[in-house]
């Protein structure tokens, strides 16, 4: 639900009727897959070799990059990725969703090989749009979190990065693993991170450091790692560095482990792909 929030923010629908109807918008969405446990990210992220074997992995929202005509620097879309979304609107039209805009949604999920190749899955469906996403959107209501410890309540703007970081929490909240989102990490996905430590500039790399960057579940990793970058020795100075344990960036206890609970709005589902409709 939150995902399609955080498109229609992104695509411009709000600004232009015509898209979704007359002319398709695109969301390319980049998946992660990291440790449920934070601390074993913290293990991997600067290259810690005593970090289990086996972790628990879970799935993450690492971005969205969105097409729509008319955006600045967006290339055309090409024409078979223009008759596969005549073909979704026209199927979506006889189903009877005529005044609800579709595009298409593209999913990949990046690894990394232990000699740095990239290794990526990709799948692409349409992505429809119903109204009560739209009315989410135009209403933007800050998102409401809460420390599970202090019970300190935050609240963050509506925005398709925090749309995304919304998701993202509510993957880690779910310790009982109900979304079916957590399995056992391969070695291509522990590569991501720690060439994400090294500041290594392949894609999955790059892209989980701009997440990091971007939500405050990493905001103690992040500033431990920039004051541990030195020109002279980086490796020794990263390793001296890193925390061993790091305070909730929410509340600021010591054992919440980061663990913000989002609140869950009424009647909606935090969900990454509504798979019952395959949209």
């Amino acid at each position: 639900m939150y995902l399609k929030v955080g498109i229609v923010l992104d695509c411009n629908l709000l600004n232009n009727p015509r898209i979704g109807f007359e002319v398709p918008f695109l969301a390319s969405v980049d998946i992660g897959f990291e440790p449920s446990d934070i601390f074993d990210f913290v293990g991997l992220y600067f290259d810690d070799k005593i970090v289990r074997e086996k972790l628990q992995g879970m799935v993450q929202v690492n971005a969205l990059t969105p097409w729509y005509p008319g955006m600045h620097s967006g290339r055309p879309l090409e024409p078979q990725r223009l008759n596969q979304w005549r073909e979704i609107r026209a199927k979506h039209n006889a189903d009877g969703y005529t005044t609800d805009p579709v595009g298409l949604l593209d999913f990949s999920c990046s690894g990394l090989s232990n000699n740095n190749k990239t290794v990526t899955y990709a799948v692409s469906v349409g992505c429809h749009i119903p109204p009560v996403v739209l009315e989410m959107a135009m209403e933007r209501e800050p998102f409401v979190r809460v420390c599970p410890l202090a019970g300190t309540r935050f609240k963050q703007p509506m925005n398709a990065m925090t749309c995304l970081e919304y998701i993202n929490t509510h993957i880690r909240a779910d310790t009982q693993n109900q979304l079916r989102l957590r399995g056992e990490m391969t070695e291509q996905d522990k590569e991501v991170i720690r060439a994400a430590g090294r500041d290594d500039d392949d894609v999955p790399a790059r892209v989980l450091r701009e997440k990091m960057e971007r939500e405050i579940m990493y905001n103690n990793i992040v500033r431990q790692s920039q004051g541990a970058r030195s020109p002279a020795e980086p490796h020794r100075a990263r390793q001296k560095m890193r925390p061993r344990r790091s305070p909730c960036a929410f509340c600021g206890t010591w054992i919440c482990k980061g663990l913000a609970t989002p609140i869950a709005q009424p009647k909606i589902r935090v969900c990454v792909w509504d798979g019952e409709r395959g949209e």
